[in-house]
């Protein structure tokens, strides 16, 4: 009994943990991406925006500053949970895949309202978008400023990850058990957000060097097209190719064992994802911060 209750309970939990986009490592690997274009004015305004803030959350880079999001919601400080949860996705559904359903419609933000205090029920998409316009905004209070930047730094990523922006009815990859050759089991989604990234390596400052030498200039200009909405639709479709399209069968418990292709395939879409939103990620905060 006792273990059936802790099977229960372990079961439980897992389904009721937030989703994570990448985990800390691949928004590092983003982050210090995104650093390597940057213009050199931007960056250190970015540098001394995150060196004068004295939320002690993360440490003041910008590698660090890229998971100041998910530890702000975790930390629930008055009630950021529930506050910003929904911020970090876009639920893109596979069979009638429709944006503006998946952003509620797209509310706007009440006059007068900092995008940090925004409705709690709004997609990433939006959010980019608000907190893009806060940051270009020199009137915009200084402490929200801070605030925009260190999502922007978050969201861009969390938008790239191809189950943020996809679902088929599993809370985008959270209620299907996966595992793996070598692999600890575990959700599809974790495996998206972590396993796949921790197959490039150990060490995010190697991976985005590495990732940042193979992006060639037709590739950054490629890549710097469109908006929010165009990359959630980008991810959409690696998801619904990929993530979901090239799954095996389940087995008799309802769980997927991955073959060693499909790892393969998830590793190196985890690695153009990640390039695509260092590159994105850099076009956000150079358009933002680069005229002022």
């Amino acid at each position: 009994m006792r273990k059936a209750i802790a099977i229960f309970l372990a079961l439980l939990l897992a389904r009721a943990a937030p989703a994570l986009a990448w985990g800390d490592e691949g928004h590092e690997v983003i982050g210090l991406i995104a650093q390597s274009f940057l213009t050199p004015a931007v960056r250190a305004k970015v540098q001394a925006m995150l060196a004068a803030d004295p939320d002690g959350l993360t440490e003041h880079t910008i590698a660090a500053a890229t998971t100041w999001a998910d530890k702000y919601r975790d930390s629930n400080t008055n009630g950021a949970r529930q506050a910003t949860r929904q911020w970090h996705f876009v639920d893109i559904e596979l069979g009638a895949p429709d944006l503006d359903r998946a952003c509620f419609g797209h509310p706007g933000l009440p006059a007068g309202t900092p995008a940090s205090s925004g409705p709690a029920q709004a997609c990433v998409v939006d959010k980019i978008k608000e907190f893009s316009a806060e940051l270009a905004n020199s009137a915009t209070d200084a402490e929200e400023r801070v605030v925009a930047l260190k999502f922007l730094l978050h969201l861009v990523g969390d938008l790239h990850q191809p189950l943020h922006a996809s679902d088929d009815n599993d809370h985008g990859g959270n209620n299907k058990r996966a595992s793996a050759n070598g692999l600890p089991a575990g959700t599809l989604h974790h495996y998206w957000d972590t396993e796949f990234v921790e197959q490039l390596g150990p060490d995010p400052k190697r991976i985005a060097a590495m990732l940042t030498a193979r992006i060639s200039p037709d590739d950054a200009k490629a890549w710097a097209r469109g908006g929010p909405p165009d990359w959630a639709m980008d991810s959409f479709l690696v998801a619904k190719d990929d993530a979901y399209g090239r799954l095996p069968a389940p087995n008799a418990r309802g769980s997927y064992r991955l073959p060693d292709t499909y790892v393969a395939m998830a590793t190196r879409d985890a690695a153009m994802q990640m390039s695509k939103a260092g590159v994105r990620l850099a076009v956000v905060l150079n358009t933002a911060l680069g005229g002022m």
